[in-house]
């Protein structure tokens, strides 16, 4: 009995993946509840098992006792202390556990829903997947594997509550530490990373080894590793850029597969203006802002998207303000320019402190420059609004002239298969007409046959009668 008490012991503590001897010192407590509760609660009472045999050795105020002795009600009291104890010590077990696995993948099994959030089963315990956490779009259905990142763990009364994410930063990058070997053996490192749930994601690569290139290495042959954690995250896009040191290589790879024109820094407002042609702003930008967003978020550089026509006005104004001023000479303008300040607001934004330490220009001078600038940029937006309006007035001149011609060409086309259909019925008279007269024809020739052989008929019967 002895002997079995010690394997049944090791049972419970690796089924509940506890100390052994946590599970001896639990039933030991047990075993002091229920001599209490079969006699005093004053008593000195002390149990100690032997954790080599399974001998139990118990005292009641120094005397010798006997656990087997003990009644119903105090085994049963035994029982519920040794559940409620073998409990605390597996949550204690499983707080353990997955505070160590914060930040690491996870794989369950969808259990149930729970007003919008998902229960999943993950083996011992189970973790919750709350709305906000889950890609929009993803549906799941119960019994069904999925995997997701242990966003936090925390302690609440009865029971350890994991929280799960699929939409965490962190979670594309645990993929890809899956799927790369290179990324897991840190070869290739994950600089940065910006991310919209269940529609783009981009991240930038670098690699230590100038033998292995980084972007290639995480596509993988013909597209099979990027593949599968596209698949992991229901279709959801992924760009994949070089990582440079350089803010404005950084900026042109980011914007991917949009061409950069020129890219102007500003460092004093963190802004980024971007020049690329007219055919290329739309996908610069990206649908709904989506492109130039996330680059914005990967390089940490406000980024604004601008044309040719309209960053050359900006700088024209720029220069034709700051020269009305006597103490502002060309090479001043070119070094406010080379602050990158492409327009008057930026003047208004910064304000006058940076000219006066890059331009060593006096705290007046900086002042009146900089309200100048504010005057002159109010103004300077009413002519762009003003010409903003003219170009959309031109441009639904040009789409009614284009919705009239395109009316007219379906008019003409319309036109041409009632004309088509004239000259059939035409044509089919025609070939009726034909046809009538090629019957009367034959009529009349057959008519005239019968006439000829009537007359062949009557001048054999006169030749006849003459005989």
């Amino acid at each position: 009995m002895n002997q079995d008490l010690v394997r049944i012991i090791d049972g419970i503590a690796r089924e509940k993946n506890i100390e052994t001897e946590a599970v001896f010192a639990d039933l030991e407590v047990a075993m002091i509840s229920a001599v209490h509760k079969q006699y005093d609660q004053n008593d000195e009472v002390e149990v100690s098992i032997d954790r080599l045999n399974g001998t139990i050795t118990a005292t009641r105020n120094g005397e010798g006792l006997s656990v087997a002795e003990l009644g119903r009600i105090a085994a049963q009291t035994a029982k519920q202390v040794m559940i409620q104890k073998l409990r605390e010590d597996e949550r204690g077990s499983i707080l353990e556990e997955y505070e160590q696995r914060v930040g690491t993948i996870a794989t369950g099994t969808v259990s149930r829903f729970e007003s919008g959030s998902m229960v999943v089963s993950l083996g011992r315990t189970e973790g919750y997947l709350p709305r906000s956490e889950q890609i929009p779009g993803e549906t799941h259905h119960p019994g069904e594997r999925i995997r997701c990142l242990i966003l936090e763990v925390r302690e609440v009364p009865h029971q350890v509550k994991i929280i799960l994410s699929r939409t965490s930063p962190d979670f594309i990058c645990r993929l890809f530490e899956l799927e790369v070997p290179e990324v897991s053996e840190r070869i290739i490192e994950l600089k940065a990373l910006a991310r919209e749930p269940g529609y783009r994601t981009k991240i930038a690569v670098s690699s230590i080894d100038m033998k292995v290139d980084p972007v290639g290495a995480c596509v993988g042959v013909r597209g099979s590793r990027i593949k599968n954690i596209v698949d992991e995250l229901g279709g959801e896009k992924i760009d994949i850029v070089r990582w440079n040191e350089s803010s404005q290589v950084l900026i042109r790879n980011a914007l991917r597969p949009a061409e950069v024109v020129d890219i102007a820094l500003c460092f004093e407002l963190g802004r980024a203006t971007v020049v690329v042609n007219e055919d290329q702003l739309s996908l610069a930008i990206g649908k709904r802002g989506q492109n130039v967003r996330l680059a914005a978020r990967l390089t940490g550089w406000d980024t604004d998207i601008l044309t040719p026509k309209e960053y050359n006005a900006g700088l024209k104004a720029i220069i034709n303000t700051l020269r009305e001023f006597e103490f502002m000479d060309d090479t001043k303008v070119d070094r406010v320019i080379a602050m990158g300040m492409i327009n008057l607001l930026d003047i208004e934004e910064v304000g006058p402190e940076p000219f006066v330490q890059e331009l060593e220009l006096t705290e007046d001078q900086a002042a009146e420059m900089v309200a100048k600038a504010s005057e002159a940029a109010k103004l300077f937006a009413v002519e762009v609004a003003k010409e903003k309006e003219i170009q959309k007035a031109e441009r639904e001149k040009e789409a009614a002239e284009k919705e009239q011609l395109v009316r007219a060409l379906k008019g003409e086309l319309d036109e041409e298969p009632d004309q088509q259909e004239q000259q059939g019925d035409a044509e089919e008279v025609d070939e009726e007409q034909e046809e009538s007269a090629a019957e009367e024809d034959d009529e009349a020739d057959s008519d005239q046959d019968e006439k000829s052989d009537e007359a062949a008929k009557t001048e054999e019967e006169k030749s006849e009668a003459a005989d």
